[in-house]
């Protein structure tokens, strides 16, 4: 397994000029899983929204959406169905996707009622998942709702931690604009998974389908980045990039040491981090600024495995050596969007009108600059909103927030 996992560490500049200054530097950290032979088997869960406002189109494409999903399984892979309104019902206990005609007449079955609790659909589900929990199994779990869950967050919240504890990835979908963002990424992110916005519901099946392939793609678990550094080298921020951008901050070891949890390794999927370095003044020649270590434990439970990777930047006093790694600073651009719209939003949200419309404008500007046409011209029209003393749509707020997140994923496709 090490030798099918990649570390690759790149500066965003290199060589630095060696100055009497301290300097900021970009540090790249990609590692990467090759393409699997054959995808793993699941143990896979859908906990589906089915209250009165799933009715119509909503409840047909998510029908559609989830059939499509049983015909992605294979044999091997357990799938369970769990629906939700204000009760709970299993309507597919943990089962082989191997009758898949059977599993999609149940699916036919679902019709909208009630209101909407989250946390009932996730005890249900986390019901399912142990029926078939083993080390060689990938334990998945796929959230969709359109709406807010009423009274029991904080149980939702404990429920989460309890899977993520357990292995269970949670990919959590909103539909629409009323739901509760904030709920559905402490969600997700509690499990080291992934949470996303569904504008339309024509969109379920790509969403759904993301989420399989995903999971079916899984080599490695628990993977967590331990870069070491050296003296006078300061950690100012810390972002993954892909597969979607996020802040992960950084759990400090002491004065030199910083750790970042990536979660779980999909095959021919990179996972990466940016980090932004304060680094002290050096004189010309070749340092080692860092030793990078990706530690993570390999599907199937052959223990932990550890990649080592020494990270070495050059100093010199020739001012015109620099070379830019244009991949490296085309994600400096996306991050920094990416930073002012969540900002931006949370100025608005605490009724910073005038913080929130300047944050809001220079988004719009760095969209604009990189090719992003359509979010950029959102941001501008969220900015002009706000001068006017309207508030922010749902919609366009939800658009803004999740489609920065996903600037990355052009680059890679």
């Amino acid at each position: 397994m090490p030798d099918t996992i990649s570390l690759v560490c790149t500066w965003g500049r290199a060589p630095l000029l060696a100055s009497d200054s301290p300097q900021v530097a970009y540090l790249f950290i990609e590692t990467q899983a090759a393409a699997a032979t054959e995808a793993v088997p699941l143990n896979f869960c859908m906990v589906l929204d089915r209250s009165g406002s799933m009715q119509g189109a909503k409840l047909a494409a998510l029908k559609d959406a989830t059939k499509r999903v049983i015909d992605t399984l294979t044999p091997q892979d357990v799938v369970a169905i769990v629906l939700f309104d204000d009760e709970t019902e299993v309507l597919l206990p943990a089962t082989l996707a191997a009758d898949k005609d059977a599993l999609k007449a149940q699916v036919d079955r679902i019709e909208e009622a009630g209101g909407t609790a989250i946390s009932g659909g996730l005890l249900a589900g986390q019901a399912e998942l142990h029926k078939h929990r083993a080390p060689d199994r990938v334990s998945s779990l796929l959230l969709l709702t359109d709406g807010q869950t009423w009274g029991d967050e904080e149980k939702c919240r404990m429920l989460a931690e309890q899977l993520g504890q357990e292995g269970v990835r949670i990919t959590a979908l909103g539909l629409g604009s009323e739901w509760n963002e904030k709920l559905l990424d402490d969600l997700a992110e509690a499990t080291g998974g992934t949470s996303d916005y569904i504008a339309d519901p024509v969109q379920i099946t790509g969403f759904f389908q993301r989420a399989v392939r995903a999971a079916q793609g899984t080599v490695a678990q628990d993977a967590r980045l331990l870069l070491r550094l050296a003296r006078d080298v300061t950690p100012r921020a810390v972002h993954r990039v892909t597969p979607v951008i996020a802040n992960l901050g950084y759990q400090p070891i002491g004065q030199s040491e910083i750790a970042v949890r990536l979660g779980t390794l999909e095959s021919g999927e990179p996972a990466s981090v940016l980090i932004d370095l304060m680094i002290a003044p050096r004189a010309a020649g070749s340092f080692r600024m860092a030793q990078a270590e990706l530690h993570y434990t390999p599907l199937g439970g052959a223990g932990e495995q550890i990649i080592k990777q020494d990270v070495l930047l050059e100093f010199t006093a020739d001012a015109g050596a620099a070379q830019y790694e244009a991949r490296v600073m085309n994600l400096v651009e996306k991050v920094t969007a990416f930073k002012l719209q969540t900002r931006a939003l949370s100025e608005a949200e605490a009724g910073n009108t005038a913080g929130a419309t300047q944050k809001l404008r220079a988004a719009a500007t760095r969209l604009l600059e990189l090719g992003e046409l359509e979010l950029a011209r959102k941001a501008e029209e969220q900015a002009g909103q706000l001068e006017q003393g309207q508030s922010m749509s749902p919609e366009n707020q939800k658009e803004l927030r999740y489609a920065t997140r996903r600037l990355t994923q052009k680059l890679e496709e």
